[in-house]
């Protein structure tokens, strides 16, 4: 499977819009209530909710409250993107101008960040993001 694409771009209310490769919206994160990012696909439905870690990065969780993953500060700069069980999922770089694009690098791309099922999870089940 080759590399997918998401980017995200600033939306309203502090929040961030995520587009697939085709531009179609897949899904949304708002500013969860006590911090961190809740994450929702483009329906509306719940897709995960994502809090700082304890020691930098972010930790992922599925709709259902599971963990789903993490992510952690690149090298040089950006994102890298890993699953629960710890092994690359991804990752973002900044965009030119605003927002961020997130590659997904492993064997379900970075979709698997917050669904282990192939016809569920954020953004939209494609395996195009997150």
């Amino acid at each position: 499977m080759g590399r997918k694409r998401v980017t995200s771009l600033p939306g309203i209310f502090g929040g961030v819009d995520h587009y697939d490769e085709n531009g179609k919206r897949v899904g949304y994160s708002l500013p969860g209530l006590f911090g961190g990012m809740d994450h929702y696909n483009a329906d509306g439905s719940p897709a995960g909710f994502s809090t700082e870690g304890l020691f930098g990065g972010m930790d992922h969780y599925n709709a259902d409250g599971s963990p789903a993953g993490f992510s952690t500060e690149g090298l040089f700069g950006g994102m890298d993107h890993y699953d629960a069980g710890g092994s690359p999922a991804g990752f973002s770089t900044p965009n030119a101008f605003f927002g961020s694009t997130t590659y997904g690098t492993g064997p379900k791309g970075i979709s698997g960040l917050f669904d282990d099922d192939d016809d569920a999870g954020f953004p939209d089940g494609d395996d195009t993001g997150f």
